[in-house]
């Protein structure tokens, strides 16, 4: 069986596709992999065909989620962190955790707590999928690891304490006890280090100080985004031709049916507002963000720039927004001027924070695949 531990520091995207190659010849069908990792899954509940989940290579927490996470001030990780490096930002209560893609890649799953809330922050690299969940969940605390496994190229987590299978991209549980649930999801918009830097200096950071040698700043997926399509044998549901398979998209779900807006779009518009669920909400869009899965160094990736989703309620007004360049937007209502992140810095509202939305920056096919009924923002191409 590969393992994650033997991978070489100067890996690429090539490799991964070998070895990954090489472990489902050695393995097999999924239960040879189900079988040689000793779950005690309830496999009698299931809400998907267990033909649709594949080996990823790696074998139960081959890929080792962190559980006992370090952290460290803004400034000590401005040592290693340039500006357009891809961060996730969990904001709660008053605390503010920052979570390095760069460190996410060789994980995938973090177990942290953030402002008193059991909270776990993931990142599939295939599907440019970054999410974060609640862990409080039926009465327990969860602590979730990797399976080894994908579906449709996702990730396939599970949590310790049922074994439990669960969907990354959704939240949904599909193998064992919990089949059928969903967690709930928390805001983690991906922000450049340059914004976090610049407007949250009281943050604390993942730091590299794991417990594990991987090089950290490394891309493990060179060229991965640059694709046409995900890779055959780690992906088997259909296609859908209205975007790009590795067009990224803005995917939201809260209203009668999930909607998804290309970056391509939200690049020209950079502010979308939308209504969901009878409530208005506003897309902001910014440059200077890496992508994670391009260049060798995470950083040097070509820019995509970070998407930020916020309620338009606040203060007993309704706001609109328009951009104003540098990462900064202009309410119509009251002149007040916001930050990517959603605090005002400027104007009658400064101090004040949107309320935000938890979405996801998924390619497209990754996001479809699960949620076909999805609407296209500004239509297909």
């Amino acid at each position: 069986m590969f393992s994650f531990e033997k991978i070489p520091t100067r890996l690429t995207f090539l490799t991964l596709i070998l070895t990954t190659f090489l472990a489902s010849l050695q393995s097999g069908p999924l239960s040879g992999q189900v079988n040689g990792d000793n779950w005690i899954t309830d496999f009698s509940k299931l809400t998907v065909p267990l033909d649709e989940i594949v080996s990823g290579g790696p074998g139960k927490d081959g890929i080792p989620a962190l559980d006992r996470p370090s952290f460290e001030t803004v400034r000590e990780a401005g040592k290693w962190l340039a500006n357009a490096d891809p961060v996730a930002v969990v904001r709660i209560g008053g605390e503010v955790k920052v979570y390095p893609l760069q460190i996410l890649i060789w994980h995938e799953i973090v177990n942290d707590e953030v402002g008193g809330v059991p909270v776990s922050v993931t990142f599939c690299p295939l599907c440019n999928s970054t999410l974060a969940f609640r862990r409080e969940f039926d009465g327990r605390i969860l602590d979730f690891g990797t399976t080894g496994l994908l579906r449709h190229s996702d990730l396939v987590m599970y949590d310790r304490q049922t074994e439990s299978w669960w969907q990354q991209a959704t939240g949904e549980g599909i193998v064992g006890k919990y089949a059928g649930r969903k967690l709930s999801f928390v805001p983690a918009p991906v922000l450049s280090w340059k914004e976090v830097r610049r407007q949250l200096p009281d943050a604390l950071v993942l730091s590299r100080e794991t417990g594990h040698r991987r090089p950290y700043g490394q891309n493990p997926y060179v060229g991965y985004d640059r694709r046409r399509g995900p890779i055959a044998g780690l992906f088997r549901g259909g296609t859908d031709n209205r975007l790009p398979a590795m067009e990224r998209v803005v995917a939201l779900e809260g209203g009668e049916r999930p909607v998804a807006i290309p970056f391509s779009l939200m690049r020209e518009e950079q502010v979308v507002h939308l209504e969901q669920s009878g409530e208005g909400v506003v897309v902001f869009w910014a440059a200077g963000t890496a992508s994670a899965l391009d260049r060798e160094r995470v950083p040097s990736g070509r820019d995509v720039g970070s998407t930020a989703v916020f309620s338009t309620k606040l203060a007993g007004h309704d706001l609109t927004f328009e951009a104003k360049g540098d990462g900064r937007f202009q309410d119509k209502e009251t002149g007040s001027l916001w930050s990517l992140s959603g605090d005002a810095i400027d104007g009658p509202l400064k101090g004040q924070r949107l309320d935000p939305v938890a979405h996801g920056n998924h390619f497209w096919f990754a996001w479809v695949v699960f949620r076909p009924e999805t609407e296209v923002w500004g239509g297909g191409r």
